[in-house]
């Protein structure tokens, strides 16, 4: 993603996820999705949002890492990707991600991670 690209503002949801996310705040990232959301990571697929909820509490935890936003990208009307770089003690130290979200009606409908 070019610098440009990362200039680009998110909608609502997906900041308030991503800031709540990354403050390990899983109840208020939780409010971002709708109720039949599906979330995809590392081949895991969590669907519904006490499944999202599990997985949000779990995801990282046995690591401690930082993340940085790199770069922000939107394909279409209702999708958007956020790329983050992570940095930490997990295997490998350092790992570029994206977040590819789904939005609808203002909540994360779908979100990949990879």
């Amino acid at each position: 993603m070019t610098s440009s690209e990362h200039s680009i503002s998110v909608p609502h949801p997906i900041r308030t996820f991503l800031d709540a996310h990354g403050a390990d705040d899983a109840p208020a990232a939780i409010r971002c999705f709708s109720p039949d959301a599906v979330v995809t990571d590392q081949g895991e697929t969590f669907r519904g949002t006490d499944a999202i909820l599990r997985f949000l509490g779990d995801a990282g935890s046995e690591y401690t890492y930082t993340s940085e936003e790199t770069g922000t990208d939107r394909p279409d009307h209702e999708h958007w990707v956020v790329a983050i770089r992570l940095v930490g003690d997990f295997p490998g130290g350092v790992a570029d991600v994206r977040y590819r979200f789904t939005l609808d009606d203002d909540r994360i409908t779908e979100l990949h991670i990879g």
